[in-house]
Parts: C-alpha cells; structure tokens; sequence
C-alpha cells in the first residue's frame, strides 16, 4: 500500500509542526523520516496514523490512491510503534501481543491456536520468548519496546509506523533488531515509515530516507544519494561528521576543472574526515599545513584532530589504524593534508 502526504500544515499554538510538507510513500517500501528533535517528524507519522489530523483546509493523506484523510486511526488499518511503549500493564507480555487478534470481529478472528502461535513466533523474533508470562513492570525499558513491536506486527497492518522504536535499546540489541527488522521487511514487503534521530540507523536500514529541519522537508533519497549529495549544509552537517573550512583557507586550491582559486574567495568548504588525505609535511608540497594536536586511536580508526596554520581553524581527520602507524605521528607534528573529495553548494574543490 502506498502513502502519499500533500501540502501538511500543522500548529499546535503559535507553533509550526509543519509547513507544508509533501511526502510519497510507494508500495512496499521502507522509508526512513530522520531529523532532529522538533523537526516535525512524529508529528508527520501521527497525522499519517490518523491520530493527529492536519490544520483544517491543509492537505490530504491517501493510502493506495485513497483519500483517509478523515479517517480515524482505527479505520486505517496501520501497526504504530509509540516511542513511549503504550502497552496494557494489566495484561502480561502474551497478552499484550496478542490482543489485536483477540478484539477482531469473530468473523475476522483467527483460532486461538493460530492467535497462541503467531505471539509466540514474534515474541521470538523479538528476543522475548522466554518472557511470555511477565507483565510490563517487570520488563526493562527496551523489553518494553521489543513487546510494543511485537503487538504491532501481530495484527498483520498494511502499513507499519514507527516512532523511534529502538530508542531506549542497549546498542547491541538495538542493532540486532534494526537489521532484522530490515530482512523482516524484506520477507513481507510492508510498506513502513520509521521515525529516527540516529542519522546511522536511517542510513542501515532505509530503502530512502527524508530528512526534515524546522518543520520542512529539506531532502528525500536514498541513503547513497543524501550521504554523498547533500542539498544543503543541513545535511551535510545532519548526516555524520563534517569540517567546515573558510574558502580563503583553500587559497592556491584548484578547482575541478577550473582555474586557480580566488584568494579572496568567500565561503565556506564542507568536507567530511575520511575524505582527508594526511600526509608528511613537505615545504614544496601542496596542501595544507597542518599541526597534529590530539590523536584517538582506540578502535576500529584514528581520528586526529588537527590545527590549520594559516587560520587556526580545527579539522578532524579519520585514517585507518595502518595509516596511523604508517605516518608514526606525534602531537605537535607538522603535516599536509589534501582534499579527496568537498563541496562548496557553489563550486566542488580538490587541493
């Protein structure tokens, strides 16, 4: 089932949740709304849940070419994953799960044996088997949320919501569960928009991502297309790591292509740390000169934080462990450095 959002406005006060956002969903599809903290992103996910509902005379939401745009959320047919779990504490974990089966019309429902074993096969596949007969209050926190996916996926939905579902994991369960839910979905093709602030988790996941700041959708791509193509210094500084070097810094630098770089050329240079060639300093060499003045080597790469000469400005550089001991570095060395690959939003630069 495809999702299609059309010119959403929405205000809670004198406050913009949304201006005017798009989105497009198609069938079958993963996709992943990433933003920061007031982005308007769960806002987005609940009106599309039919437990928000757009600005009177704002936009429309369809589903599969239908409008459901006033439509309660129960008669959307959608599985929603709350951020803050939701769950019955009066009921234990099975029951939890199991009780979008059980108030089904009996027309619709499935035997209670079907209704006993499609619980129990998730609560597996969500590492809580062995938990069938606890309540709520004797789960940790990501238990909690493990239960919350589980119930939501029990009902079979035809979409699939999810508002930061992983958020209160421990690293590794919450890793572990991300890349099954990815063969999970892999394995029924449920359309599902995953709701995240973890830039890593989006980017693992996702078939395409949409990024959104203050309220509007900046860009929409896959993982590839917003990680290497950025639309706007948002984004590049929203996906990972990035230096932000002053165009004068670059001086001397040649663009692709082009001629001799303006000395007095404003702006500035985003560049990411693995992108940063380090090298040995030369006084004939290009490049820019460089002291070394922290050096981080726990872990699978070194991350060095360095000093440009001319400007005083940091630059963070990530090498492999090899190249590190390769360049036998020191604080307070001198180095080059040259620019494997950068962006200006006006013109690509290379030293």
């Amino acid at each position: 089932m495809s999702i299609e959002a059309h010119s959403l406005y929405k205000k809670f006060g004198a406050y913009t949740a949304l201006d005017g956002v798009d989105l497009n969903v198609p069938q079958g599809k993963l996709v992943a709304v990433l933003g920061p903290s007031g982005s308007g992103k769960t806002t987005l996910l609940r009106i599309i849940a039919g437990l928000e509902f757009a600005d009177p005379g704002s936009g429309r939401v369809l589903f599969h070419g239908d409008d459901v745009t006033d439509l309660p959320a129960g008669k959307r047919r959608v599985g929603f994953v709350f951020q803050h779990y939701a769950l019955f504490r009066h009921m234990s974990v099975f029951e939890n799960v199991a009780f979008g089966l059980r108030v089904r019309r009996r027309r619709d429902r499935p035997s209670r044996e079907a209704i006993a074993e499609r619980a129990h096969r998730l609560l597996e596949l969500v590492q809580l088997d062995g938990l069938a007969g606890r309540f709520p209050s004797q789960l940790s926190g990501g238990e909690r949320q493990r239960v919350a996916l589980a119930r939501a996926l029990a009902v079979e939905p035809k979409v699939l919501l999810l508002d930061e579902p992983f958020g209160a994991l421990d690293a590794r369960v919450r890793k572990d569960l991300r890349r099954w839910l990815r063969r999970f979905h892999d394995e029924i093709q449920l359309t599902t928009i995953f709701v995240t602030h973890d830039q890593e988790e989006a980017l693992e996941i996702a078939d395409e991502v949409v990024i959104m700041n203050k309220a509007h959708v900046e860009q929409v791509g896959t993982p590839q297309q917003v990680y290497d193509r950025p639309a706007s210094p948002f984004v590049y500084q929203f996906l990972g790591n990035v230096n932000v070097l002053r165009a004068p810094a670059l001086a001397g630098a040649r663009r692709r292509g082009g001629p001799a770089e303006d000395p007095n050329t404003e702006g500035q240079i985003y560049v990411r740390p693995h992108d940063i060639e380090v090298s040995p300093h030369d006084a004939g060499g290009s490049g820019l000169s460089a002291i070394v003045r922290h050096i981080h080597a726990a872990g699978p790469h070194a991350r060095l934080l360095l000093e440009q000469v001319q400007t005083r400005e940091q630059v963070e550089v990530e090498i492999s462990r090899s190249e590190l001991a390769d360049l036998d570095l020191g604080v307070n060395d001198l180095v080059r450095l040259r620019l494997r690959q950068s962006h200006s939003f006006d013109e690509d630069y290379a030293i």
